[in-house]
């Protein structure tokens, strides 16, 4: 008898299991992605953070992100705006973020840099959900990447070893970083991402308009306090900081950015 209800046990606690993983996919597969177009640049391209020059002015701008779990969730409290544009070199990344309270704190690279506000790219230049790459900044221009070889819900496994070699990066900030005696307006990012450096054996990273990539971006949003002149994390009353904000453009549906199925569309125009 004893033998019996453990069977019937593990058979109850598999279907709750089944029922439970089920509704995580099914959550995921309701949430359409997004597509952007990027146009070829007329002009070169000086990365400083200000995204000055025509080109992007004339790129279009992505600026509808969402709670990563989708459009029942409250809306994002700050904007975020994002542009692409590339040349046979390079994909360019612009980003805007509104931003009254410009806060960091890590300095080395690959630091692990969502521990602050931060910026995040996800790349996958064959769009085929394996051998991503992910780039993450924040308002002191600290840096991290990596390369995955496929989500970590496939098994896959993370190489912070991973260099995006080539890669420059520019952050211009409009106010004043942990000074909390003032309202700042915003932080702005600037990336040029080498083909080259998301390039694989046999998974060339090539621009194409038929062959799209999937691309996502993300922003971390912590709830901050003073801390003499600066900020601190919020705590709860179990003294662990509040849980963070995920925006992002592509909602996943679920916590997590590393579901590629889920990225958005991106598409290179000449």
């Amino acid at each position: 008898m004893q033998h019996l209800k453990g069977v019937l046990l593990g058979l109850f606690v598999l279907l709750c299991s089944s029922q439970i993983f089920a509704q995580v996919d099914q959550k995921v597969a309701s949430f359409p992605s997004k597509k952007y177009t990027a146009q070829a640049v007329k002009h070169s391209i000086v990365v400083d953070g200000k995204l000055k020059e025509k080109d992007w002015k004339r790129a279009l701008v992505i600026a509808d992100f969402e709670d990563i779990e989708g459009g029942d969730k409250p809306k994002p409290t700050f904007n975020t705006e994002v542009k692409m544009t590339w040349d046979a070199q390079y994909l360019y990344i612009g980003a805007v973020l509104e931003e009254p309270h410009l806060w960091g704190t890590l300095k080395k690279y690959d630091d692990i840099i969502y521990r602050d506000h931060d910026f995040e790219v996800f790349l996958d230049p064959i769009g085929d959900g394996e051998h991503y790459f992910e780039i993450e900044i924040n308002v002191l221009g600290t840096l991290m990447d990596l390369y995955m070889n496929k989500p970590y819900k496939k098994g896959g496994t993370f190489d912070l070893g991973w260099n995006a070699t080539g890669i420059i990066t520019a952050v211009h900030a409009s106010g004043t970083i942990n000074n909390n005696s003032d309202i700042d307006s915003n932080w702005t990012v600037e990336m040029a991402i080498p083909f080259s450096a998301i390039s694989r054996v046999n998974r060339v990273a090539t621009p194409s308009n038929s062959n799209p990539w999937r691309i996502n971006f993300s922003r971390v949003q912590w709830t901050l306090e003073p801390d003499g002149i600066s900020y601190q994390k919020k705590l709860r009353e179990n003294k662990k900081p509040i849980s963070e904000h995920n925006w992002v453009w592509s909602p996943t549906g679920i916590i997590d950015m590393h579901v590629p199925v889920k990225w958005g569309y991106l598409y290179f125009k000449n």
